[in-house]
Order: C-alpha cells, then sequence, then structure tokens
C-alpha cells in the first residue's frame, strides 16, 4: 500500500498506453498530426481522452461542452463516444487551429455532431445562456485560456445540469501551483480555481494526477 502516486516514468508511461488504451486510428491521427504545431504541448494526453470518453459513457450524456478545441483532439473523442444524437459546442477563439480538427472530424463522420463557436467562450457561454439553455448540458470540458478559468467554471455551472459533470484541465499547472516564487496571472488563476472549488458545496469533486491534473466538479444542485 502506498501513501503517494507512483511516478509515471516513460517506460511506465509506455506500458500503461500498451496495456489500456485502445485509441482509435483516426485519434491517433489527429494526436500525431498535432505534433507538427508549436503548440503541442497544449494537446491532451490519449489516456486523458479514453478517460473522458468514459465519463461520457457513464453519464449518458448527449449534451457536452467544450471550453478550449485547440486541434479538436477532446472534442473527436467526446464526439465519438456520444449516441448518434449526441452533441459537441465547442468554443474556441482559432480558425486556424480548429481548422485541423475539422478534417479528422468530417473524416471520423461525427463532424455534425460538434457545433463550433468560433468567438470568445465567455460571449458564447453567456449567449447558450441567454438562449435559455441552462441546466441541459451533460458535462463540460474546460481547457482554455487560464486566466478566464473562473468565468468558464460559473458559467458551466450554469449550464450543466444537477448531476453533470465539469471537467477541468492543467490544474497541476506543471506543478507552479505549488511554487510560491511563480505568481504569474496564469498560475494564480488556477491556484484560486483550485482553492474555490475546494470549498464549493455545489459541487462534488476529485482532483486526479491525470496529464496536467484534471479536477471533476460534480453539480450536486
Amino acid at each position: 500500500m502506498s501513501h503517494t502516486h507512483t511516478n509515471v516514468t516513460d517506460e511506465l508511461a509506455a506500458y500503461l498506453r500498451r496495456v489500456s488504451l485502445r485509441e482509435p486510428d483516426v485519434l491517433r491521427r489527429l494526436r500525431e498530426r498535432t505534433t507538427s504545431v508549436p503548440e503541442a504541448r497544449m494537446q491532451i494526453t490519449p489516456e486523458q481522452g479514453q478517460f473522458m470518453q468514459m465519463l461520457v459513457q457513464l453519464l449518458g450524456a448527449r449534451k457536452t461542452l467544450e471550453v478550449g478545441v485547440f486541434t479538436g483532439y477532446s472534442s473527436l473523442a467526446v464526439a465519438l463516444a456520444l449516441p448518434p444524437d449526441g452533441r459537441v459546442t465547442a468554443c474556441d477563439v482559432s480558425k486556424e487551429w480548429t481548422s485541423i480538427g475539422k478534417e479528422f472530424w468530417q473524416e471520423a463522420g461525427v463532424a455534425d455532431k460538434i457545433d463550433l463557436r468560433i468567438a470568445p467562450a465567455v460571449e458564447t457561454l453567456d449567449s447558450l445562456i441567454a438562449d435559455g439553455q441552462k441546466g441541459t448540458y451533460d458535462f463540460a470540458f474546460i481547457d482554455a485560456d487560464k486566466s478566464n478559468y473562473d468565468a468558464y467554471y460559473e458559467r458551466a455551472l450554469l449550464l450543466v445540469r444537477s448531476g453533470g459533470l465539469i471537467a477541468v484541465d492543467n490544474v497541476l499547472w506543471h506543478s507552479r501551483v505549488i511554487d510560491p516564487s511563480v505568481n504569474d496571472s496564469d498560475t494564480i488563476a488556477i491556484r484560486n480555481l483550485n482553492e474555490k472549488i475546494h470549498g464549493d458545496m455545489r459541487v462534488s469533486l476529485s482532483l486526479l494526477p491525470i496529464g496536467d491534473g484534471l479536477t471533476l466538479a460534480r453539480k450536486v444542485t
């Protein structure tokens, strides 16, 4: 029995993928295509994508929200896990990055499941709220600009139904959250949101050391 987490070395990560990962070829090729993008570090890991697929399947999700699309790997992973009538509302500001994902969404036959909104995400989320969509989403994934994390979280709480799930990425921020010498705006925003969610009785939560840290917040009210 251990009181801490196993250190995932490169060798152990390779083993984990070999015995656990079932990544469809179209997802693998999108992930490999993304390595040519200078900001490739923003890509989630395939294990996280597979984990999110299981989450939406366990929820029986049909309507999901994504804040931060990048090249579309997470959107594709979720769309593949949704039933035929499932939909992803995907928010991003970059036509360039999302255009990469569009090619693979089309190839995978799920482009009609992904409603891509190119605009500042706060504007998109506010428009969804104004359009009467409060409490209608089953799952939300937040992985965008960190300074707006709190704004995205609060709006996601309005849009997600009771019993729905919000997943927040990068909450360990490459360990910078525990370094008192690091006080840039992104790090402070993540620290503040971590503390806020910890004390937020509107949700039950679990912070998982997967990827760069993933908080799961289940809406209970």
